[in-house]
């Protein structure tokens, strides 16, 4: 018995290699998280901008330079010069990027606040106890809510086939029926 739990693949080794393939799912998730929300996102291509328009800068200045040579008559046009239109390009595709982050989290705080407002209080979640608020409602009350919102938009369904079926109507002739 001793000898098997000395063994590193024996049973004592087992829940340490679990623990350890669970913090590591875990900081995956947490990861693929964090590509999804667009101001984590925003933030991570702050510094990527910064150093694209940096080198957008420096190419830009040593072209300028080489140019300048060129027409003075000091440097002949063999020389091989950095791209200056690709460095423009990568900086405009995150400046792309950057805006689609920005527009993606202006819809998500637009539908916060829409959602806020047609269901302001919260439902308790049996997975958060401790963060019940005074003014959240029951299950009941909340099932409630959702029964009303269903029969309002069935309600409002209703009043648009009613109407659809009316503007069909008057483009039929009279006289067929």
């Amino acid at each position: 018995m001793a000898a098997q739990q000395q063994q590193p693949g024996g049973p004592m080794a087992q829940p340490g290699m679990q623990q350890a393939a669970s913090l590591q799912q875990q900081q995956q998730q947490l990861s693929q998280q964090q590509d999804f929300d667009p101001v984590h996102r925003f933030k991570m291509l702050i510094p990527q901008l910064k150093e694209s328009l940096q080198n957008v800068m420096k190419i830009a200045s040593l072209n300028l330079g080489h140019n300048t040579a060129i027409d003075n008559g000091i440097k002949s046009s063999d020389a091989t010069v950095q791209r200056f239109d690709k460095s423009l390009e990568e900086f405009y595709a995150l400046c792309d990027q950057l805006e689609l982050c920005l527009r993606l989290a202006y819809e998500c705080l637009s539908q916060s606040i829409d959602s806020a407002k047609h269901s302001p209080n919260l439902v308790p979640t049996a997975t958060k106890p401790d963060t019940v608020q005074t003014e959240s409602l029951s299950y009941a009350q909340y099932l409630g809510m959702i029964k009303s919102q269903i029969s309002c938009a069935k309600d409002i369904h209703n009043a648009l086939l009613e109407c659809s079926k009316k503007i069909a109507g008057k483009g039929q002739p009279q006289g067929i029926m």
